[in-house]
C-alpha cells in the first residue's frame, strides 16, 4: 500500500533496525518507544521524546542517512516476486498487528 501511494521504502540488511525516530526540517525530532498504532498510544503507554535542539536533530539525521546508506529500495515488482510463503507470512502478520 505504501509503495503504491509513492512512499519510498528501504531494506536495512544488516540485522534489526527496530528505530522509530524522525527529524523534520533540521530543527525538530521524535525519537522513541511507540508505534505509530492503537496498542502503542492507547494500551502500552509508550512515549516518545520531541526534541527541539537543532544540533541533536542534526546528529539524529545523520544517524538515519547512514542506515539509508546501506539500505536499499524495495519496489513494487520485487514485492510481487517474494515466494507465496513470505507473502503469506506478511499478510498473517499484518492481519494480527492490532493485537501484537
Amino acid at each position: 500500500d505504501l509503495l503504491a501511494c509513492g512512499v519510498t521504502v528501504l531494506e536495512y540488511p544488516l540485522g534489526l533496525l527496530h528505530t522509530k525516530s524522525m527529524a523534520v526540517d533540521g530543527e525538530i525530532a521524535l525519537v522513541g518507544s511507540a508505534n505509530m498504532d492503537r496498542r502503542s498510544l492507547e494500551l502500552n503507554y509508550e512515549n516518545n521524546l520531541l526534541i527541539t535542539d537543532r544540533a541533536v536533530t542534526q546528529t539524529i539525521r545523520e544517524r538515519q542517512l547512514g542506515y539509508a546508506s546501506v539500505s536499499h529500495p524495495v519496489d513494487a515488482r520485487e514485492v510481487q516476486a517474494w515466494p507465496y510463503h513470505r507473502r503469506l507470512l506478511q499478510n498473517a502478520i499484518g492481519m494480527m498487528s492490532p493485537v501484537l
